[in-house]
């Protein structure tokens, strides 16, 4: 099958560079349809589904592939060869962003810029370091997802959305999550909080932009401040957005932080 459909991979604008988007856990690229409009004048924009999301071709789910995150990495690279992508730039929303640094370490020259939005190379405190999650919490969440995924849902959207006097951007990301296959979203849930990309982050070649939310449960700041430490050439933006989900809760300060890091 081709990439193009296997990831419902779209493409507006007719700019000279390219910028891609890639969506979090639980949701698919529509998450991006508050920021896209605003760089297709300037930009050729690609937005696309990971495999197990949105519209993209379930039949081509692989509990092995996408046992790790290098199997979503191999897709975006997929799609920027499909594409010809050369000096690209991508923009990766909570684990895309650690796809994205996966992808730029593999395929040298894809990508010049990464924008990473609420990101976190890992979710489980270890030692001195701290990602927001004890091991007993994390055990607990997967738990109580590969029991009641309807629940789990209801329950943990609002608290990631946080905005609670916006409760309608809570119920998006819900309807979001439920709308996920369920099997998927254990594995991929499981994939993600497991995952620990610290060692990779030295080997980043490209200069990269963090965009940390306040109150993000998922991403708390003292990650946004290790990643900083470690990523080469990088440039760590404290955002009055809070929540985890700016895309959808503050999409013009996303926006103008993103032009800001574009233009300098």
């Amino acid at each position: 099958m081709s990439v193009m459909l296997r990831n419902n991979v779209k493409v507006r604008g007719d700019g000279p560079r390219t910028i891609v988007f890639a969506h979090g856990f639980g949701c698919d690229q529509n998450m991006w349809r508050y920021v896209v409009p605003h760089f297709e004048k300037h930009y050729s924009v690609v937005t696309f589904d990971h495999v197990g999301a949105g519209g993209s071709d379930l039949s081509a789910y692989s509990f092995e592939k996408y046992g790790t995150l290098d199997g979503y990495a191999s897709d975006i690279i997929e799609i920027g060869q499909e594409l010809v992508l050369s000096d690209a730039i991508f923009v990766g929303h909570s684990v895309s962003a650690m796809m994205g640094v996966l992808a730029s370490i593999r395929a040298p020259g894809m990508f010049s810029k990464l924008v990473l939005v609420g990101p976190s190379p890992r979710y489980v405190n270890d030692g001195d370091y701290v990602g927001g999650f004890t091991s007993e919490q994390v055990v607990e969440l997967l738990e109580f997802l590969d029991s009641n995924h309807m629940g789990w849902s209801q329950a943990m959207a609002p608290t990631i959305m946080g905005n609670a006097d916006r409760p309608e951007l809570a119920e998006e990301l819900t309807n979001s999550f439920c709308k996920t296959d369920p099997e998927i979203a254990k594995h991929f849930a499981r994939v993600t909080f497991t995952s620990d990309n610290r060692a990779d982050l030295d080997k980043v070649t490209v200069p990269s932009l963090i965009l940390q939310c306040a109150e993000d449960v998922i991403a708390p700041e003292a990650v946004g401040h290790y990643l900083h430490g470690r990523l080469p050439d990088s440039r760590l933006m404290l955002m009055k957005a809070t929540g985890h989900c700016p895309n959808l809760s503050h999409p013009q300060e996303t926006v103008a932080s993103i032009r800001s890091f574009l233009d300098a």
